[in-house]
């Protein structure tokens, strides 16, 4: 893949830039103009606050400065920023078709798993974006001969490679780069390198026979096993949460309006069965809320913004994707009740914890122990518009705070701004759904 990252990418935002080995744009009007790439640059810049940090590394200014881009930034830049950064930015719409064409293939190519029809599909979709990208850019001038180099070529193999090797992650350069990444410190002596290199390699090799031998794998193991599945430090785990969740500090009180608390009878009504009047008594005066919360088995950690100072360098985890099922009827009171499961996105305000233990409680609401309920407070995004390809949704404004099971949310989910309509939308990626991709983390 380093050879879309590294190549092929560049050499794209060279071309819309102008920059490309000299070349104007000849018969077509793929060049965007200084004040929009600038633009880019800067939401580029401001997306590293807004992306969680799960998603890759924090990107600066593009268009001011690209020599820090690796690989792997390129790639979140084209997947996740691209899409909502370009759109509608450039003078004809085909050269943004085009690039989103090239987005949904490396998606399928970045898949964990591929069939022999994914591989089909690869193989064709690229033979047509080879052909696209000829008569866009090359225009079969002779004297634009240079748009088309061999990593251009190398697109209508890539699922030859895939046949032959397996997904692209089976062989990507992503190891060896950190593999040779930790090399480099070892190097002590400019006047003998490779002595020092191999000075570190051999002992690496030591260690690892060593762990192999004795089976001390843990025990000498240089860096700290954090396992998904084990309370660490801190956090907080209760019986009822189906130990799939973790919560952890801070706790604070809180001392909800009246609205508020009339939501979170409205809710708890809901789970119990029970009307309201039957909830209200049981309620505290002030309410426990948590500032984080950890999905369990390799799930993110997620944020309450009514507990997040916000500074600068700070990546937003208070945007979140969950589920809960409507009632496709919930409009018409007289049809029988429809329940479909729908997806949403929004900002995490609280995460609230109710302890019901006394015999009274647990009498008045049916339950035959104590029981501890983790609501989520959100406000939804009031989603204007979607991509019509790729999973991106688009909002400008939130709805009314809304109360869900804190089970409910699924992944923490980024924000890129949007600079259609005067800048003053947000396009919503999330990386679990279809643009979810295979990654190269350490051990």
């Amino acid at each position: 893949m380093h050879l879309i990252w590294e190549n092929l990418i560049p050499n794209l935002l060279k071309l819309w830039t102008g920059k490309f080995k000299g070349l104007d744009v000849g018969t077509g009007c793929y060049e965007l103009p200084k004040t929009v790439w600038e633009a880019i640059g800067e939401a580029t810049a401001r997306s590293g606050d807004t992306v969680p940090a799960s998603f890759g590394p924090r990107l600066g200014n593009i268009a001011q400065d690209r020599s820090a881009c690796t690989a792997d930034a390129y790639s979140v830049w084209t997947l996740y920023l691209s899409p909502v950064l370009l759109r509608s930015q450039f003078l004809h719409q085909r050269y943004y078709n085009h690039f989103v064409t090239l987005i949904e293939l490396l998606n399928l190519c970045l898949q964990f798993e591929l069939s022999k029809a994914d591989i089909q599909k690869i193989r064709d979709g690229f033979c047509v974006w080879v052909e696209q990208y000829e008569k866009y850019y090359y225009q079969y001038s002779p004297s634009r001969l240079s748009t088309c180099p061999v990593t251009v070529h190398a697109l209508l193999h890539i699922a030859d490679g895939i046949e032959a090797t397996g997904p692209v992650w089976a062989s990507w350069a992503f190891p060896m780069e950190r593999f040779c990444g930790r090399l480099q410190p070892a190097i002590k002596s400019r006047l003998h390198p490779w002595s020092s290199i191999d000075r570190r390699i051999l002992a690496l090799i030591q260690i690892t026979q060593v762990k192999l031998k004795y089976r001390l794998h843990d025990e000498l193991n240089l860096r700290r096993i954090v396992s998904d599945d084990l309370v660490q430090r801190g956090e907080y785990q209760d019986p009822d949460c189906e130990s799939y969740l973790h919560s952890h500090a801070p706790r604070r009180p809180l001392t909800p309006e009246k609205g508020f608390m009339d939501k979170i009878i409205g809710c708890l009504a809901t789970r119990f069965d029970r009307r309201p009047p039957n909830i209200r008594p049981f309620l505290p005066s002030e309410l426990t809320q948590w500032g984080k919360a950890r999905i369990l088995n390799g799930g993110d950690t997620f944020h309450a913004a009514s507990l997040t100072q916000h500074h600068i360098g700070r990546r937003d985890r208070t945007y979140v994707r969950y589920e809960v099922y409507v009632d496709k009827n919930r409009h018409r009171r007289k049809q029988k009740e429809v329940f479909e499961l729908q997806t949403f996105y929004g900002r995490l305000e609280y995460i609230i914890m109710l302890r019901f233990d006394s015999a009274t409680a647990l009498e008045a609401l049916g339950l035959d122990r104590p029981t501890t309920v983790l609501l989520a407070a959100i406000k939804p995004c009031a989603i204007t518009h979607s991509h019509p390809r790729l999973d991106i949704h688009y909002f400008t404004q939130h709805g009314a705070l809304s109360l869900v099971d804190l089970a409910c949310i699924q992944c923490v989910v980024g924000r890129v701004p949007s600079l259609e309509n005067g800048g003053k939308g947000w396009g919503i990626v999330d990386r679990s759904g279809a643009l979810a991709r295979a990654l190269a983390i350490d051990l």
